[in-house]
C-alpha cells in the first residue's frame, strides 16, 4: 500500500492511498464466505458454492462492495499510522478507482489536531476577589439555618408576609385552563419569590377560604411566556414560629454548645467556600489569558457538531423538561436568534481551544492520570448526576467513556499547573497562594466543561464509512 499526505489547511488534510489488489485477498475471502453463508444457489450446499458460481449469480460487484467494505477501514487506519496524523472525527472517503485483479485507490479528506505552540505563560498575572468574611455574612448563614428549623401553627386570620398559605392554583389563557395549570395542594411562604410574579400581592390579606385572580407571565409549562390568568384559592394561613438563637438552638442544629462555636464554624465554612469560589474565578481567569496567548485554529466540522450538540442538548434535554421551546426561551431572555447563534459558537470555539491547549500540556508535561485520580473525580461526577458511583460508572464504562473521564482529569491537571506558576493576586493587591486542593478541584470542574468539545466529536479517530453499507462503522474510537 502506497499512501501520501495532502496538508489542505492547519486543520485538514487529505490522504490518498492506492492498494495493490493482492494486498484485498483476505477481504475478497471474507466477502466470499459471507456471501456464501447468505444464500442458497440449487445444487450446491450452503456455504459450499464455489466463487465462481457467486460471481456468475450475483456478479463480481457485489463481491467487490462487500470486500471493499471489509479492507477500508483498515486500510484508512493503516494510512494514519503511517502519516502519523492526529485525527479528528470520520473521514469524508471517495473511492477513485477501483480495477478488478488490479488496484484500488481512495482519498480521505479527514480533520487533524492543529499543531499548537505553547507560549513562556510565567508571566501571567491575573486579579481575584479577596476573600473576607464578614459579620453580617455569619449573620445570614446562621439565618439560613434557623429558617430550616421553623415551626407552623394554623392562624385564624389574614396572610401576610412569612407566612406559610396552602394554595389551590388554576391558570387560563385566552380564558381556556392549561392541561397543565393545575396544582392543588402546595405549601408557599409569602415574600419567597419561588412561584408566580404577583401571587405575593394576590394572597396577602386573605384568609383561609379566601380567592383572587391576577394576571402573570408564566415562565414554564405548555404557555411558557405567555401571560395568564391565574385563580388562586388559599386552604390554609399558618405563622412561622423561628427558634431563639441562643445556646439550645445550636445544639438542636449542629453539634456545638454554644452560639458563639456555631458562629466560628459557619465563618470558617464560608471562607472555604469563598476560597474555593476564588480558586475557581483564578483558574478561569487564568485558562482565558492562556487561550489568548495561543494561536489556535478550530477545525470547522468539529466546530459544527459541537455547535448542533450544546443546541441540541439545549432545547432537547433542558428546555424539553421544562416544557419549552427555543422560542419561547429566547423571548423570555429577551435575545434574537442570531444573538443566541452567535452567542452559541462563541462558546464552542472557547470550549474546543480549551481542550486543545489543555491537552497539548498534558502531552508536552507528560501528566498522567493514577487510578485514585480518575476514582475521585467520578466520584464527583457521580455526585453532581444525581447517580450512584456505581450506577455512573457502569454507564461511564458501557458508553465507551472512560478515556473521556481520564482526559477531564489530565486537563484538570494541566490547569492547575499554569494556575501555579503565573501569578494570583486579589483585589487588595496581595499575592494569592492557592491550596493544591484547591487548584485541582477547581482544575477539574473546568476541564469538564472544556471537555464538552470532546463529547461532540465522540467519534474522533473513527474510521471511515464502507462503501455500500451506512451501518457499518470502521476503525476503533480514541480521544478527541
Amino acid at each position: 500500500m502506497k499512501s501520501a499526505v495532502e496538508t489542505l489547511n492547519p486543520t485538514r488534510v487529505r490522504l490518498t492511498v492506492e492498494v495493490p489488489f493482492e494486498e484485498l485477498k483476505p477481504s475478497l475471502d471474507a466477502a466470499y464466505k459471507k456471501i456464501n453463508q447468505q444464500v442458497q444457489v440449487p445444487g450446491f450446499r450452503k456455504g459450499k458454492v464455489p466463487a465462481r458460481v457467486i460471481d456468475q449469480r450475483f456478479g463480481r460487484g457485489a463481491v467487490l462492495e462487500e470486500a471493499v467494505n471489509d479492507a477500508l477501514p483498515k486500510l484508512y487506519q493503516s494510512a494514519v499510522e503511517e502519516g502519523e496524523l492526529n485525527v479528528l472525527g470520520q473521514p469524508e472517503v471517495d473511492i477513485t478507482e477501483l480495477k478488478d485483479n488490479e488496484l484500488l485507490a481512495f482519498t480521505a479528506e479527514v480533520d487533524v489536531r492543529p499543531e499548537i505552540e505553547m507560549p513562556d505563560y510565567s508571566g501571567i498575572e491575573v486579579t481575584v476577589d479577596a476573600v473576607g468574611v464578614t459579620d453580617e455574612d455569619v449573620d445570614q448563614a446562621v439565618e439560613q439555618l434557623r429558617e430550616r428549623f421553623a415551626s407552623t401553627s394554623p392562624v385564624e386570620r389574614a396572610a401576610a408576609e412569612g407566612d406559610v398559605v396552602k394554595l389551590d392554583l388554576e391558570a387560563r389563557v385566552d380564558g381556556e385552563v392549561l392541561p397543565d395549570g393545575v396544582a392543588e395542594g402546595i405549601d408557599y411562604t409569602i415574600g419567597s419569590g419561588e412561584l408566580l410574579e404577583g401571587i405575593d400581592d394576590a394572597v396577602t390579606g386573605l384568609e383561609a377560604g379566601g380567592s383572587a385572580t391576577f394576571t402573570s407571565t408564566l415562565k414554564g409549562g405548555s404557555a411558557a411566556g405567555q401571560e395568564a390568568e391565574v385563580t388562586v384559592n388559599v386552604e390554609s394561613v399558618s405563622a412561622r414560629e423561628l427558634p431563639e438563637l441562643d445556646d439550645d438552638f445550636a445544639q438542636l442544629a449542629s453539634q456545638f454548645d454554644t452560639m458563639s462555636e456555631l458562629r466560628d464554624d459557619s465563618r470558617k465554612r464560608l471562607e472555604q467556600n469563598k476560597k474555593y469560589e476564588q480558586a475557581t474565578e483564578a483558574q478561569q481567569k487564568v485558562l482565558d489569558e492562556l487561550i489568548g496567548l495561543v494561536e489556535v485554529p478550530v477545525p470547522e466540522k468539529l466546530l459544527a457538531d459541537e455547535i448542533n450538540t450544546r443546541k441540541h442538548n439545549l432545547v432537547n434535554h433542558q428546555l424539553g423538561q421544562m416544557g419549552m421551546d427555543l422560542p419561547t426561551y429566547l423571548q423570555l431572555q429577551d435575545k434574537s436568534e442570531e444573538e443566541f447563534d452567535a452567542e452559541l459558537r462563541e462558546q464552542a470555539v472557547k470550549g474546543i481551544k480549551t481542550q486543545f491547549v489543555l491537552d497539548e500540556l498534558v502531552s508536552k508535561e507528560k501528566l498522567n492520570v493514577s487510578q485514585e485520580e480518575l476514582t475521585e473525580h467520578l466520584m464527583r461526577r457521580a455526585q453532581s448526576s444525581g447517580m450512584s458511583p456505581d450506577q455512573f460508572a457502569q454507564a461511564i464504562v458501557e458508553g465507551g467513556q472512560v478515556p473521556m473521564l481520564v482526559g477531564e482529569v489530565a486537563r484538570g491537571k494541566a490547569l492547575a499547573l499554569v494556575v501555579e506558576a503565573v501569578t494570583v493576586k486579589d483585589s487588595n493587591g496581595e499575592v494569592v497562594e492557592l491550596e493544591d486542593d484547591e487548584e485541582e478541584t477547581a482544575g477539574a470542574g473546568d476541564a469538564e466543561s472544556a471537555g464538552q468539545a470532546a463529547e461532540a466529536s465522540a467519534d474522533a479517530d473513527a474510521g471511515p464509512e464502507p462503501a455500500g453499507d451506512a451501518d457499518a462503522k470502521a476503525g476503533d474510537k480514541g480521544d478527541a
